[in-house]
């Protein structure tokens, strides 16, 4: 039975834009929005006797806050390639740019009521809510692509239900491109990067994140592979109520994993330790890596002392040859063997041809940096250690040399993004874990028995 949430009176509600050209008009819109600001603050300026920047009339708060608050009202694609650009290219934009992106993950508005019934409806037919004792219209969760909900059936099965958005899985090549097109004409993208293998990938990622069916099939093959590790707990999925756009999964308790900030060290030690020694397992043992670093896709049971692991969306396999090139690659930072480094990031696909020997270091430097927890002998303190810091500034020197800037491959770029997740936790937590103790029995190219 519904609950008397029929009214839409939730300001942070918002329909979502179903056509193609209707999102077209609104981006065309946003284009239209920060043109005229610029304008009128060149004008501004040039009164005062001032010569700016086009950089500096494009970057004003005013357009940041366009350019966010619209991708958050289309949401979808739209909203997920800034996240990803956000994440990815993070280093190669204007950190004012960055920080307008960095808002998306976060910044997600639900959709009204009446639309939400309206997916329902052609999801499940009408008259679906006879099938539930209770079924909460105010989502505990959105998202860019998505939403999430609670409720209960008549025969007492307690279900978190995500509710993808109308017009989001038709509407993602198109997305992808006109963000891309309106970033690049704005000259918020640098021109001698090629986005193009980024955009593909996007495309892809975001189809299969889509794709429901698709992700309860990954939840329930990744509940097989840890059908052996008690530590961890899965939703199972509930296939007569899960559609393409609708995937309904047990609902999970616990607490956010932010939320043990002020739990012992010990246990704080434990959870980052069992995260890490999963990645590991991840990439090496599984080669099939959940590669979302959102905190929110970790809850923890406070009772039972398990890890709660949500949303698969993102879960992606990986080739033998790139499992092999970072095991090697890992291996020979740990050994500070620069040479062996420079060949397995070759082969993981790092360097450009054209890519000269300075480049060529500054990326090794930034690899370094980023396996310092692997090289450190004991529990590394996550902490009170100024890593991520030392890992921007190294970044930030590479994308200095502009005429050298290439894209590294898309595994690469979604592994990097679920280690940096862990990395930012780990720290947040102030968890200190014997990350070489846990990366060891893997250098040989042997799993640990």
């Amino acid at each position: 039975m519904r609950d008397d949430e029929r009214s839409e009176h939730d300001a942070n509600t918002s329909a979502v834009p179903g056509g193609r050209w209707s999102r077209l008009l609104r981006l065309g819109a946003l284009a239209g929005g920060v043109a005229g600001s610029m304008l009128a603050e060149g004008t501004r300026q040039f009164a005062q006797g001032k010569r700016p920047r086009i950089s500096d009339l494009l970057l004003t708060p005013a357009n940041a806050r366009r350019v966010a608050d619209q991708l958050a009202q289309l949401r979808g694609a739209a909203m997920k390639f800034g996240q990803l650009l956000s994440m990815d290219a993070g280093d190669l934009l204007p950190p004012e740019f960055g920080a307008i992106l960095a808002r998306l993950r976060a910044d997600a508005r639900a959709m009204p009521m009446r639309q939400l019934a309206s997916v329902l409806d052609a999801n499940w037919g009408h008259g679906w809510d006879r099938h539930f004792r209770q079924f909460s219209f105010t989502p505990v969760a959105a998202a860019s692509i998505g939403q999430v909900h609670l409720a209960q059936t008549k025969d007492g099965r307690r279900l978190a239900i995500k509710v993808q958005y109308p017009g989001v899985r038709q509407s993602i090549d198109s997305d992808v491109d006109n963000v891309a097109t309106l970033l690049r004409i704005s000259g918020l993208l640098p021109s001698s990067l090629d986005v193009g293998p980024l955009l593909r990938e996007a495309k892809r990622q975001l189809h299969a994140e889509a794709d429901y069916l698709g992700e309860g099939a990954l939840l329930s093959r990744y509940a097989g592979l840890l059908a052996d590790t008690p530590e961890f707990m899965l939703p199972e999925v509930h296939g007569d109520l899960t559609t393409e756009s609708v995937l309904s999964m047990s609902c999970m308790g616990g607490v956010p994993v932010e939320s043990l900030l002020h739990a012992p060290q010990a246990e704080r030690d434990r959870v980052l330790g069992l995260l890490f020694r999963l990645l590991f397992r991840e990439i090496f043992e599984f080669h099939l890596i959940q590669t979302d670093p959102n905190f929110a896709n970790y809850r923890y049971d406070v009772a039972s002392r398990r890890l709660i692991l949500l949303d698969f969306g993102a879960t992606r396999g990986y080739p033998a040859v790139v499992v092999d090139a970072y095991r090697r690659l890992m291996a020979s930072a740990v050994a500070g063997d620069r040479q062996e480094m420079s060949v397995a990031a070759s082969a993981i696909g790092y360097f450009g041809a054209d890519i000269g020997e300075r480049q060529r270091q500054l990326v090794l430097d930034v690899f370094l940096h980023a396996c310092e927890p692997l090289r450190h002998a004991g529990a590394y303190d996550f902490g009170n250690s100024d890593l991520p810091a030392r890992i921007r500034d190294a970044g930030l020197a590479l994308s200095t040399e502009r005429d050298s800037w290439h894209t590294p491959p898309a595994d690469a770029l979604f592994l990097h993004r679920k280690a940096g997740g862990l990395y930012l936790l780990a720290a947040r937590l102030k968890a200190r874990v014997d990350i070489r103790a846990l990366f060891l029995p893997y250098a040989s190219g042997q799993a640990p028995s």
